[in-house]
């Protein structure tokens, strides 16, 4: 331990000792029952003689900060509460002043915590300890379908085959293996990409930002699908972007109203999901797949689809990425294996036309030089191998069923005037409650019953939604699906049963249907 001492000071070296450790307790740095360093080490460390620190350990043992246990050593304090305030030199004057950071956020750091900030008001607990919630609020897989076992013996053998190389400094654009697998795997789906026309990034999230950055400047619209992934929100708006709604109708994105947007706002790009979609799990048509494509031609816009892994199809076979029919170049297509993987890997890739692929490695090398060359690897090892199509199957099966379960569950106890969509892939669907009913004032009183969701507020970027909600079934047991849902068809029922509340403007207050 390095403590700054004074030696110039009218202050003891013991007492300068006693106040830097009481300050890291109190600060909470040294927590309760952490062992403190050796009488004779701290003083070797420290230069002076040992009878000093124990004068110092002495004190704090005095104050209460401290306890001895001859034998064992000298312990920080249990039951202390971190008192955490200004710094202090070491013979307690006040130092120099904190700076206030608060003043010094760029607008996007500000942007970006209000974003976050409203998510988290949007977002449901997860279910605690006890098992008393039962929560479709997380879209996430279920971690135990994980597998980790065959993940650890190809991590060991890549390792063991290619360390050195693998944990030196590696290529911007990925692990050349890699970015040729994915060529030919992406082939299955109908995606036809060069390994050169492939970047390997952090997830999904790294590829949305790093887009942001290399297309859109302060004040630029993107027009965006509504609802939407809040987390694309979130890295579009921090970039000063004005995001433009385009309303999801049964079949996709609705052309016409993008077209509007396109002729009177000249958008930088648009966002959507094709497949899969979040929160909905619908798919587009391939009609406006085509019209989609055709509009965004006309006017040089360039469409990114954010492409949720096919695999996890609900039917006979999965829609077509909208990247599958693109022949212009005018799709940027983020992929990821988090959903169909694990997503603490966080790797994806982005496909694109070789000259935007030059400019977001550029773009890649400034935020991080490159992905975990080591976990690259391993998931090429992992992929070639088949063990990522056999995980792939059996997931999507089990995924399958819990859709089934909910969707007749929803059937079965929601009252007349639900309705909900039903997901072609991925791993949630959108519920929209009778007209008077707010999802948000519903979720205290669900969560009250033992069942949580997720808003539909989270998903809108006008403020829209607030009638819906989204439930996943992802990560929820097959024996709670039934159960959470009655949960929360009741509470729907409660607030059906309430008299409506009366608005001081009119005479009568209108009944809720």
């Amino acid at each position: 331990m390095n403590i700054p001492l004074d030696r110039d000071k009218a202050v003891p070296l013991a007492r300068q000792i006693q106040a830097y450790l009481e300050r890291l307790i109190h600060d909470g740095l040294l927590g309760p029952g952490t062992k403190l360093p050796a009488t004779r080490e701290l003083a070797r460390a420290l230069d002076v003689n040992r009878s000093t620190v124990v004068l110092a350990y002495e004190e704090l043992v005095a104050s209460g900060a401290a306890r001895s246990h001859v034998g064992q050593g000298t312990f920080v304090a249990e039951g202390i509460r971190p008192q955490p305030g200004p710094r202090t030199d070491g013979d307690g004057g006040q130092a120099t002043p904190a700076i206030d950071w608060a003043g010094l956020f760029s607008r996007s750091a500000r942007i970006a915590e209000a974003e976050e900030e409203r998510r988290r008001a949007l977002v449901a607990p997860a279910a605690g300890a006890d098992g008393r919630v039962i929560s479709f609020a997380g879209g996430i897989p279920d971690s135990g379908f994980f597998p980790i076992d065959g993940f650890r013996r190809v991590l060991n053998q890549v390792v063991r085959e290619e360390g050195a190389a693998l944990l030196q400094y590696s290529a911007v654009a990925g692990y050349a293996p890699l970015r040729r697998f994915l060529s030919t795997y992406l082939l299955r789906f109908g995606l036809e990409a060069r390994p050169e026309e492939i970047l390997i990034v952090n997830g999904s999230q790294q590829g949305f930002d790093l887009i942001a950055r290399t297309l859109l400047d302060p004040g630029d619209a993107v027009a965006i699908e509504q609802p939407t992934y809040p987390r694309a929100v979130q890295v579009f708006r921090a970039s000063g972007a004005q995001l433009l709604a385009v309303p999801w109708a049964a079949d996709g994105p609705r052309v016409e109203a993008l077209e509007r947007l396109l002729e009177r706002h000249a958008p930088k790009l648009f966002y959507c999901q094709p497949t899969c979609h979040n929160p909905t799990g619908l798919a587009m048509s391939g009609e406006t797949a085509r019209r989609l494509l055709a509009a965004a031609g006309r006017h040089q816009v360039p469409i990114v689809e954010d492409g949720f892994d096919p695999s996890l199809h609900y039917g006979e076979r999965p829609r077509a990425p909208l990247k599958a029919q693109d022949r212009a170049g005018i799709v940027i297509y983020i992929g990821t294996f988090s959903k169909i993987l694990f997503p603490g890997l966080r790797l994806g890739w982005i496909l694109a036309p070789a000259p935007l692929i030059e400019r977001l490695t550029a773009a890649k090398q400034l935020a991080d030089l490159h992905t975990s060359t080591l976990l690259q690897a391993a998931v090429h090892r992992f992929c070639e191998r088949k063990l990522l199509d056999r995980h792939a199957a059996r997931v999507a099966r089990q995924y399958g069923r819990r859709r089934a379960l909910l969707l007749r569950s929803l059937e079965r106890r929601m009252p007349e005037g639900v309705r909900w969509t039903e997901p072609q892939g991925g791993f949630s669907l959108l519920v929209t409650l009778p007209h008077g009913l707010s999802a948000s004032a519903l979720l205290p009183r669900a969560l009250d019953r033992g069942v949580a969701f997720t808003p539909g507020a989270a998903f809108f970027v006008d403020g829209g939604g607030e009638s819906t909600l989204r439930l996943s079934f992802s990560a929820v047991a097959e024996g709670e699906i039934d159960e959470g849902v009655r949960r929360l068809a009741d509470v729907v029922r409660e607030q059906l049963r309430r008299p409506a509340r009366r608005d001081p403007g009119e005479r009568v207050a209108m009944p809720l249907v």
